[in-house]
């Protein structure tokens, strides 16, 4: 099947006189007839379910069909994109570890990997979304397990260069770890550019209805643990597992079974089976809806710059921006449906201009079929000095816009007539 077929047909096909669409599996167990095949479940030399904090039907389908979307062997859900990204790091890092990670990342990612893998006793390097491989692999010790990055980042809209991410973290020995929320598989597949494991928020685009929060790891299954060295994890016995040893029993899939049957069976941060019904319905219309936020915000950005009131437009679409050409190799059809810019006047007129808005509503969310848009400075980093706003990449006077599914002169009509009332 092609790309927008799997996004209708993959995961689950009905079979004879079976139901049309996915079935929602509202159970969190499953009765069996002997002890003995229950055993074979738990000792996973058998394929079924016994207990949804682990694994659920209608969930195993929409991580079958995500899998075949980003081109992975398998994929995990997890209750939100935050969950995904702490498990797709605590799968490889333990106390004593360390990770790399751009610099341009989610700011609730930043903290959760300064603040609270912190205390787990990992160890969290920064370096710039535009590092060489000399420069990334200066953050590399001994203790690192993985290098991290986004796509696309938010709210900074910087494009990871991911083929050098990559190529820096395989001459070490590492996974590369890619957070592709804003494009989805739709305009970037990053294991198509080196990526070993890839992780989503699917609260964002994928969910895109602003209906449920959750998130996913996806296995590319082409990293050799083995060989690397520096995983005892995935390469020897787990003892609170029988002993398995992830990359002898499950080969390809180690690092996807590993993350389910050890961090999902003890965290169990797992979805219920009704969020992954809605997930499967919404990712029939990806490929649709991406089009449209994609074309919507380039249209949306190249009128902003034009805007004597706007200093500044960062969006990888426009020409100006200094990762077109990284997005143009990319994201060749499109970014994303987010633009950040920068109003003269700071703060407080930022804050008025979305106060003026009309159609377009102040939320602290993104990636949704209604355009919203955030003035970071008077809500989540409210909290910070202009001082401190510019050292955190975040200037008093940056509105995020997300470009919903309306016609493009109707999210331009509305931010005119909030600059005019403004004026």
């Amino acid at each position: 099947m092609d790309f927008n077929t799997e996004c209708i047909h993959a995961g689950y096909q009905a079979g004879n006189g079976q139901p049309r669409t996915l079935p929602i599996a509202l159970s969190t167990t499953y009765p069996y007839d002997s002890c003995e095949q229950v055993a074979r479940l738990f000792d996973l030399s058998e394929e079924g379910f016994f207990y949804s904090r682990i694994a659920n039907p209608t969930c195993d389908a929409v991580e079958r069909k995500i899998a075949a979307l980003e081109g992975g062997v398998g994929a995990l859900l997890t209750s939100s994109g935050q969950a995904a990204n702490l498990i797709a790091v605590l799968n490889v890092a333990s106390a004593g570890d360390s990770i790399v990670a751009s610099s341009a990342i989610y700011g609730g990612t930043v903290n959760l990997f300064s603040v609270t893998l912190k205390r787990f006793g990992i160890e969290t390097r920064y370096v710039g979304p535009r590092a060489t491989e000399d420069e990334i692999l200066s953050a590399v010790d001994e203790t690192t397990k993985a290098v991290f990055g986004e796509t696309v980042a938010n709210p900074a809209l910087d494009v990871l260069d991911i083929e050098t991410f990559a190529a820096a973290a395989h001459r070490a020995g590492l996974p590369l770890i890619v957070d592709n929320t804003f494009p989805t598989p739709v305009l970037c597949r990053p294991m198509d550019w080196g990526a070993d494991i890839v992780t989503h928020s699917t609260t964002k685009y994928i969910d895109g209805h602003a209906m449920t929060v959750g998130g996913v790891v996806v296995d590319s299954g082409r990293f050799d643990w083995e060989v690397s060295g520096r995983f005892p994890g995935l390469t020897e016995p787990d003892e609170s597992y029988h002993g398995t040893v992830y990359t002898r029993d499950f080969g390809d899939s180690a690092y996807i079974v590993k993350a389910r049957v050890q961090l999902m069976r003890d965290l169990g941060c797992y979805p219920p089976a009704t969020n992954a019904f809605i997930l499967n319905e919404t990712l029939e219309t990806l490929p649709l809806r991406m089009a449209q936020h994609g074309s919507n915000a380039l249209t949306v950005a190249r009128w902003l710059e034009g805007r004597p009131e706007v200093e500044s437009v960062s969006f990888p679409g426009l020409e100006s921006s200094p990762d077109h050409d990284l997005a143009g190799k990319y994201l060749p059809n499109g970014c994303c449906g987010v633009i950040s810019f920068v109003l003269s006047g700071g703060r407080e007129r930022a804050a008025a201009l979305l106060d003026a808005l009309e159609m377009v509503r102040i939320e602290v969310h993104v990636a949704d079929s209604q355009t919203c848009a955030l003035h970071p400075a008077s809500s989540t980093h409210r909290q910070l000095t202009d001082d401190q706003l510019a050292a955190a990449g975040v200037g008093p006077g940056l509105v995020r816009l997300s470009c919903g599914l309306e016609s493009p002169e109707a999210i331009i009509a509305d931010l005119e007539q909030a600059l005019a009332a403004i004026a």
